[in-house]
């Protein structure tokens, strides 16, 4: 995603079935500390279409390096975490989003993913 400079929507089909995801308003990056804006926001589809926007209590938004990417922060969770493999994953609540776990279990394995940019 180099050179790109449009917002990143991800969207992840877990083992259980479960859509989620994240609108990001910049593109993925490695970066030793948060980055991103306020128009960052993640989604669940379960149980009923639900969208988290930020909450102003901190500016944890999008954080990624080369063994995992991460969504939301405060109290020591992130919102959505995934393995640098794309394969596990973990959602908690936390202060950015304001958001309940995004997938049935805290712990999920991905089963697909999309990332769309867009122009």
């Amino acid at each position: 995603m180099l050179g790109l400079d449009t917002p990143v929507l991800m969207v992840i089909k877990d083992s259980d079935g479960q859509i989620f995801g994240a609108l990001a308003s910049e593109p993925f990056k490695v970066s030793d500390c948060f980055y991103g804006t306020g128009e960052t926001f993640l989604f669940t589809f379960s149980p009923d279409f639900e969208v988290f926007k930020w909450t102003g209590d901190n500016m944890f938004f999008i954080k990624g390096d080369m063994d995992s990417l991460a969504f939301g922060g405060g109290g020591g969770e992130f919102a959505l975490w995934l393995d640098g493999d794309l394969y596990h994953g973990r959602s908690h609540s936390c202060k950015t989003f304001g958001n309940h776990t995004l997938s049935k279990r805290e712990d999920f394995i991905i089963q697909d993913i999309e990332i769309w940019a867009f122009e």
